[in-house]
């Protein structure tokens, strides 16, 4: 970065202790020489997962020089637990030292803001950059290697192994399954997501029939021993009877023949959609983001994209696609199809007349209807990004905690794998209320109809679980909670927000066709704010805070795009590179504060800099 300022690392501290380090805890004095780069996650959170990818290639790049470190720092309830992280680790291959911090104690420490935020750490032991969000790799890229020469120079870079100690495997035919289906022969069809498989299932549900896919990630089609999957999720049938299969990490969907063996894809380019890219056309050549379910629905197969938090639809007919509900802003807004917001929607079921969304990160079950000629989504449970728990009841005060799959039932109600509560939950439209049928279920993330029975991806124990549809729920006493983060103290009147956006060496923000940079704030309740909400392009704004509300919580989207300015390196000629490569940084926060006398009246939020 251009400007560094001089701050000392605070130490890495948290009461989950250590993982992937083979029993050793890990202090900033024992990295003391490398780079060190902290991974502020959580395990829920889609745009976390992305960055997981974003980092293996410069974790395998530098090896030597570079050691990343996740902070793993819970939203809900459930990821505070230590063996759901260290499941977590596992499941999502991350391969490096994680720091479980339940309380976020070294999140604290580092005023850390949002997921997910990386900070780099100099071999000397001084902070020298953040970014929140996704998109940094590049800018990452750079800055690493400036760092590698500064202390190779100055003799302070320690080159070496690193402490990574992989855990031991353990074996079962099913790791961290994602979705099953019903096949017409009554096996099952289920994501074996860990080891980016399909793996079909004998109807007892255990019985392995084959595996599809060569077990390695990859975004390769073929026959099933030759094909290969990035963690994949959901599955749905298709009218030709082939199975739609939504490739998640590969931003993909593929097609599944169960006759034939055969994996093909149909639509996605292997690379994630950013800001900007379309949003329809031929279904080969636009980029998805993180698809994780699917289901057929009013005549289209309807993709449920949770990296962009909306809805997009494949007609195979014209082999196209296109962005079918949400706005890609995150939260609970209800409404016309276009103008809907949704937090990570990772489960679909369609009925006749309704299409049923486990919306995870708002702990909601929305759905989707015809509406004259268009279609209007709307809540049956849920109330928005920071309020969830186990409460039964009236849906309007029921509660649940990142559901991942919902089912229909033939009786018109609807299954809900309510994910990190462990539990089985119902909700019936024709009375309004929400009821448990199962607990002691392992963040089960999906379930299929069999034979009358229920059968749940219990997803944490690695099975699927057959259950009767019980008569009556099960009693579980209700609990409720709120993300555990505390609220930043702001002055009533005017509140100043910052973004703070500096464009990494060696680039500039790209101005070639407009404004680089987008702002979008809003704020929950609608009344805190009294003006400054909406859209702009500049990343400063004044906010108005009403009178009267005392407490609430700020949505700020923020994006900027840089690309490589080909005039500051020597030796180039201007305007030399006609087609300069190009980096989109975007990242939204939601930030809980509390209005009061003496509080500050600046907020600044770091997308990729340093506050200065």
């Amino acid at each position: 970065m251009a400007s560094r300022a001089r701050v000392r690392a605070p130490e890495l501290i948290g009461r989950g202790g250590w993982l992937n380090t083979g029993g050793t805890d890990l202090t900033l004095t024992d990295l003391r020489g490398r780079i060190v780069v902290l991974d502020f996650w959580t395990f829920c959170c889609v745009n976390c997962l992305h960055v997981l990818d974003e980092l293996r290639e410069l974790e395998e790049k530098h090896r030597d020089t570079v050691v990343i470190v996740g902070v793993h720092s819970p939203k809900f309830v459930h990821e505070a637990e230590h063996q759901a992280v260290v499941d977590a680790v596992e499941r999502y291959e991350v391969h490096h030292p994680v720091l479980d911090d339940p309380e976020l104690a070294t999140w604290k420490q580092y005023a850390v803001r949002a997921w997910p935020t990386l900070v780099v750490i100099d071999p000397e032991g001084y902070v020298v950059a953040q970014h929140a969000g996704e998109g940094h790799a590049h800018a990452l890229e750079t800055l690493v290697g400036q760092l590698e020469a500064e202390h190779a120079a100055k003799g302070t870079l320690r080159r070496g192994d690193g402490p990574y100690v992989p855990p031991e495997p353990v074996p079962t035919e099913l790791r961290f399954p994602g979705k099953a289906l019903s096949l017409p022969g009554g096996t099952f069809l289920v994501s074996d997501t860990t080891r980016h498989q399909l793996v079909e299932l004998a109807a007892d549900g255990e019985s392995v029939v084959r595996r599809i896919g060569a077990g390695e990630r990859g975004l390769t089609d073929g026959t099933g021993e030759r094909a290969r999957f990035s963690e994949p999720q959901g599955l749905a049938p298709l009218p030709d009877g082939t199975v739609a299969v939504a490739d998640t990490v590969n931003h993909a969907l593929r097609r599944f023949d169960p006759a034939t063996g055969e994996v093909t894809t149909l639509a996605g380019t292997g690379r994630q959609w950013w800001q900007g890219s379309p949003t329809e056309g031929p279904a080969r050549e636009v980029d998805l983001s993180s698809p994780w379910d699917v289901a057929w629905f009013a005549d289209r197969l309807w993709i449920a994209m949770a990296g962009v938090h909306q809805l997009w639809t494949y007609d195979p007919e014209a082999g196209t696609v296109r962005a079918a509900a949400g706005t890609t802003n995150e939260g609970l807004v209800d409404g016309p199809a276009e103008e809907a917001w949704f937090a990570q929607p990772s489960g679909l079921a369609a009925t006749g007349d309704r299409l049923w969304i486990a919306d995870s990160e708002t702990s909601a079950v929305r759905y989707v209807e015809r509406d004259g000629k268009g279609f209007t989504v709307r809540t049956a449970v849920g109330t928005g990004l920071f309020d969830f728990g186990h409460r039964d009841g009236a849906a309007d005060q029921a509660l649940l905690q990142h559901p991942l799959g919902v089912t229909a039932l033939p009786d018109g109600s609807v299954a809900i794998s309510d994910t990190y509560n462990h539990a089985l939950r119902r909700y019936d439209p024709a009375t309004g209320e929400v009821s448990t049928l199962a607990t002691d279920l392992r963040e089960p993330s999906g379930a299929v109809l069999a034979d009358g029975d229920i059968v749940v991806v219990e997803s944490a124990r690695h099975r699927l679980t057959r259950l009767r549809l019980p008569g009556e729920a099960v009693r579980v006493e209700a609990v409720a909670h709120r993300t555990q983060r505390a609220a930043t103290d702001i002055a009533p009147g005017t509140l100043r927000l910052d973004v703070v956006f500096q464009a990494p060496e060696g680039q500039k923000l790209d101005t070639r066709y407009g404004p680089s940079t987008r702002l979008l704030v809003s704020s929950t309740p609608p009344e805190l704010l009294a003006g400054g909400d909406g859209a702009g392009t500049d990343l400063n704004r004044e906010l108005v805070l009403a009178e009267g509300v005392t407490e609430g919580v700020l949505h700020v989207s923020a994006m900027a795009a840089s690309c490589d300015d080909t005039d500051s390196h020597s030796g180039s000629a201007a305007g030399a590179n006609e087609y300069p490569a190009c980096h989109v940084h975007q990242q939204d926060w939601g930030v809980p504060v509390r209005i009061t006398e003496g509080g500050a009246n600046r907020l600044p939020l770091v997308l990729a800099g340093m506050d200065d």
